[in-house]
């Protein structure tokens, strides 16, 4: 009787051992299936999206993060990163999509890289794509905290499809601190649009071009004298044949050519250069069509970025009479005023992005300057560029450090850091272990407000 009780209390354990090691089996699996690694997920329309840590579809050993929307949504992984201020970063990591589409026509909507609360970002991946590497720059300008995302969705819209993310790997670049400034001037010859379901083409002529390169010149020797030696500008001009075919569209400044209409003509001269700001120089009418695009009231656009380059619109005028870009001792003595304005619209912007309080550009009447013949707002532009523009309260005007805050681009990473510590994941059991009694002790600390 005594051997049959021990024969049954074994296998009673041995089922007992079983079953435990099945569920120990099952909540490991589930485990890894749903251990995001401190990421967080959030989405705009909540409970739409599927977040998963995938092992079918993987780019290395480890699992892939992987978030499906049926619907159109915005949805990511997102991680606040500690950096130093005024520091250029690059995050790279690998992205594989399927069926992403866009809930509209704009290319920066589907699977990428993003600080999450603002328009900073990488490329948006659509379509089916194989695993590819994406690239992230940015400058943490006046911040020491980040909250990088990886991204199924954007900022201007919402997507749909399954995205995969793998390999994170974060770098700190190399500080610029010169203060010399490279310009891309693209020169778009054609413009061939429809608006209201009419075809329209606009092409720039050879005097235009002409008058460009001049003032052009006149730019970067401006940018010198004006800021008094604190910066400088060197310029490189493109002329681009192949026809700007879609526009932008603002209730305020009516048509205009964002970053987004004219991508496919610049990114390999940006991805092959170092450029801290571009021009975009287009005609949008002429004597025959003027009236055929709603243009309001502007010559130039400033303040827009191209993967956080500064990016300008500067606009033909309709009339090949203009004299706007064109020296002319009578009539404008002072031809490149557009392209420095514009230009000075992303230093005021970065200005208030590193935390400067500073006058507003278009605010040169309220400090007693005025629009000058022959010379438009000259005086208030060296008064800005050097801080010197006189209040009751002191002198204002544009910081001189302002001139070194210039964008991150890759020329940056030569000599990288990669911050090792910021993107590990579990490499054995124990680790996974350790990690799963970390994130418990976490979400209590969460529950009773200690952190």
């Amino acid at each position: 009787m005594k051997r049959n009780r021990n024969v049954k209390s074994f296998i009673f354990n041995s089922l007992t051992f079983a079953m435990l090691m099945v569920v120990v089996y099952f909540a490991y699996q589930f485990y890894q299936s749903n251990n995001f690694n401190e990421f967080i997920r959030s989405e705009a329309k909540l409970k739409t999206s599927e977040f998963k840590r995938d092992k079918e579809t993987q780019y290395s050993d480890m699992r892939s993060y992987k978030i499906t929307s049926n619907e159109f949504n915005d949805a990511m992984f997102s991680k606040k990163v500690q950096v130093e201020k005024n520091t250029p970063y690059k995050i790279t990591c690998m992205i594989k999509t399927k069926n992403v589409i866009a809930d509209k026509n704009a290319s920066s909507i589907g699977a990428q890289i993003s600080i999450s609360d603002t328009v900073e970002r990488s490329v948006a991946i659509s379509g089916d794509n194989d695993w590819q590497k994406v690239e992230f720059i940015f400058n943490s300008k006046n911040r020491d905290s980040v909250d990088i995302a990886f991204r199924l969705g954007g900022t201007e819209g919402y997507a749909k499809g399954e995205a995969w993310f793998s390999d994170f790997k974060i770098e700190e670049g190399q500080k610029e601190e010169d203060s010399k400034w490279e310009f891309a001037c693209v020169i778009f010859k054609n413009t061939s649009v429809t608006i209201d379901e009419k075809q329209i083409n606009i092409q720039v002529t050879n005097t235009d071009i002409a008058d460009i390169k001049n003032t052009i010149e006149r730019f970067e020797n401006s940018c010198n004298q004006l800021s008094e030696g604190k910066m400088t500008a060197d310029c490189d001009v493109y002329e681009i044949q192949t026809p700007i075919t879609s526009l932008s569209y603002d209730e305020e400044f009516g048509y205009y050519v964002a970053p987004e209409d004219i991508e496919e003509q610049i990114k390999s001269i940006i991805n092959q250069n170092s450029y801290d700001h571009i021009f975009a120089v287009v005609r949008l009418g002429n004597e025959i069509y003027e009236d055929d695009i709603e243009i309001k009231d502007w010559i130039g656009l400033g303040s827009m970025d191209y993967y956080g380059i500064g990016f300008s619109n500067i606009r033909l005028p309709n009339s090949s009479k203009s004299y706007i870009y064109r020296y002319d001792r009578k009539i404008n003595q002072f031809p490149e005023e557009v392209f420095l304005h514009e230009f000075l619209h992303s230093l005021e912007r970065t200005a208030k992005e590193y935390g400067y309080t500073i006058p507003q550009l278009h605010d040169y009447q309220n400090y007693g300057y005025e629009n000058e013949y022959l010379v438009g707002q000259k005086l208030w532009y060296k008064d800005y560029m050097n801080q010197e523009i006189r209040t009751s309260n002191g002198i204002i005007g544009l910081p001189s450090e302002i001139y070194t805050l210039k964008p991150a681009k890759k020329s940056n990473f030569e000599y990288a850091y990669e911050l090792t510590e910021v993107y590990t994941e579990p490499q054995n059991i124990i680790e996974e272990i350790r990690g799963i009694f970390d994130n418990l002790f976490r979400n209590i600390r969460l529950m009773l407000g200690k952190v």
